[in-house]
C-alpha cells in the first residue's frame, strides 16, 4: 500500500504544477487586458469577486451574487466609454456623459467648446471592446472558473491560454485604429488632461 500511495504523489504533484502553470499564463495575459479597462471597476471586481464566490467554493447564492457582480461591472466598463471630463473656468475637473450634441451636464463651461466632446463612432467601438475585455477578465478569473465551471481548467488549458492573448491582440489593434482621447470616469488622467477639448482625429468623425 505504501508503494502504491507514493506512486500517486508524483502524478498529483505534476497535475498541480500544470494547473498552476496554466493559471499563471492566463494571469499574465489578463494582466495586459486590465490596462484597457477603467481602474475603479477593475478594483471593485478584484476586491469583491473572491468574497462573493467564497474563493471559488460556490453555492447557489454565491453564483447568483457573482453573476450580478459580473453584469454590473460589465455595464460600468461600457458606460465609462461614454463619459469624458474637462477643466472648467472654475479650474475644477468636471465629468459628464457624451451625447450627439456634446457633454452633459456641463457646469462652469463658458470657456469650453462642448461640441468637441460629442458622441463619435469610436466611442461605440471602445464600449464594445471594454465590455468584451471585461468579459474575458471576469469569466476567466480563477475564482469565477472554479465557481461556475471547475472542470474547465483541466480540460481546456490551451483555450484558457489562447483566449486572453487573442482578445488582447485584437483589442489592442482596434484601440490603435480608434485611439481613446477621452478622460472618462474610472480612467486615470494623463498629461494632456487639462486641455479644454480632445484632439481632433479623422477616425473620430461622427
Amino acid at each position: 500500500m505504501i508503494a502504491d500511495t507514493s506512486s500517486l504523489l508524483p502524478s498529483t504533484s505534476k497535475n498541480n504544477g500544470l494547473r498552476n502553470s496554466t493559471l499563471a499564463s492566463v494571469g499574465a495575459s489578463v494582466g495586459n487586458l486590465i490596462k484597457l479597462l477603467p481602474t475603479g471597476t477593475v478594483f471593485v471586481f478584484q476586491f469583491l469577486n473572491p468574497v462573493l464566490t467564497n474563493s471559488g467554493e460556490c453555492h447557489a447564492t454565491n453564483k447568483s451574487l457573482c453573476a450580478i457582480l459580473l453584469l454590473l461591472c460589465g455595464l460600468s466598463c461600457a458606460f465609462s466609454s461614454f463619459t469624458d471630463s474637462y477643466t472648467g473656468n472654475d479650474k475644477q475637473r468636471h465629468y459628464g456623459i457624451v451625447t450627439p450634441k456634446g457633454l452633459w451636464p456641463s457646469p462652469a463651461s463658458n470657456s469650453v467648446d462642448l461640441s468637441s466632446y460629442r458622441l463619435k463612432f469610436g466611442d461605440l467601438v471602445h464600449a464594445v471592446l471594454s465590455l468584451t475585455v471585461f468579459a474575458v477578465l471576469g469569466l476567466l478569473d480563477s475564482n469565477t472558473v472554479q465557481c461556475f465551471y471547475p472542470g474547465f481548467q483541466s480540460t481546456q488549458k490551451l483555450l484558457l491560454q489562447v483566449i486572453p492573448t487573442a482578445i488582447g491582440a485584437v483589442a489592442g489593434g482596434l484601440f490603435m485604429i480608434f485611439p481613446n482621447y477621452r478622460h472618462g470616469i474610472g480612467y486615470p488622467l494623463t498629461s494632456d488632461s487639462n486641455d479644454t477639448a480632445p484632439p481632433h482625429n479623422p477616425n473620430h468623425n461622427a
